[in-house]
């Protein structure tokens, strides 16, 4: 067997691993084959030509076929149509996360025992500061709905606002679940990405530790030391981050900025063996 076989081996079965916890998803929201298809072909052609044009020419619907295997018509109906919807969640979730993350850390907002107090919307120590500080020029007003509606923020019969929780995870909302969706997946697979192409001289930290056979009365330990573990891990990074992190100048001015961070999601599913023993991974 050749190279370029195997790895195309190699490929479709990674693929069909990727593919299906994404489609229960999809067969879950009742999106059909057809729509799924219709979809994979925009952004396919999106890909081809944004991204894999030859240096020093400009993108063209020729290349764009041959690289999706679309026909040039094909190609053509699908650049001339207006895209779908392509949401704010990356923003809204960003704006809404620097917020609590200015709740849990800055003084100015904890109350004497360190913990973040409740706050009033006005004043020089109330929400709407606290919104000025961490989230530029969002109203203060549409971050506070916001906040209340996935329920990481209380109204309080006194008028005052209360943190219920520390993360910007939405409780509620399945559209918001769908949206994290594609902002996680698509950071795990475009670190993978890069790691393939430049892993050698610029690798991104990708690592996971997994075992093949533990009995189902250890998880619930495991579950809660992972969650500890993890949001502890998290914390301090974000406190580096937060260190760093400062708006591009109107002028554009200053250093290259990038979107950074780290990700931790725990997994379980069927033992994959039945050999008690089996060795952990640390890919």
């Amino acid at each position: 067997m050749d190279i370029a076989t195997h790895t195309h081996q190699v490929l479709t079965a990674a693929l069909r691993k990727l593919l299906r916890p994404l489609f229960r998803v999809l067969l879950r929201q009742s999106m059909s084959f057809v729509a799924f298809e219709e979809l994979a072909k925009r952004v396919y052609v999106e890909v081809a030509m944004n991204e894999f044009a030859i240096e020093g020419k400009k993108p063209s619907i020729s290349r764009a076929s041959i690289l999706s295997g679309l026909t040039r018509k094909e190609v053509q109906r699908l650049l001339a149509e207006a895209p779908g919807y392509e949401g704010d969640s990356g923003e809204r979730y960003n704006r809404a996360a620097r917020v609590l993350t200015g709740w849990t850390r800055d003084t100015e907002f904890l109350g004497e025992d360190g913990e973040p107090r409740a706050l009033p919307f006005d004043g020089d120590t109330g929400f709407a500061a606290l919104v000025r500080r961490y989230s530029g020029d969002m109203p203060a007003r549409a971050v506070l709905d916001e906040l209340v509606r996935v329920g990481a923020v209380r109204r309080r019969e006194d008028g005052q606002h209360e943190l219920v929780t520390r993360a910007y995870v939405p409780q509620r909302s399945a559209a918001d679940k769908l949206a994290i969706l594609g902002v996680d997946v698509a950071d795990l697979v475009a670190t993978i990405g890069h790691n393939m192409e430049h892993g050698e001289a610029d690798p991104r930290f990708q690592r996971k530790v997994m075992y093949h056979s533990i009995p189902v009365t250890a998880l619930p330990a495991f579950r809660k030391l992972a969650a500890a573990q993890g949001q502890a891990l998290l914390e301090r990074l974000d406190r580096w981050l937060l260190a760093h992190d400062s708006d591009i100048p109107a002028d554009g001015s200053g250093p290259e900025r990038r979107r950074v961070g780290v990700g931790i999601h725990y997994f379980e599913g069927p033992a994959s063996g039945s050999t008690p023993d089996s060795q952990g991974e640390l890919p």
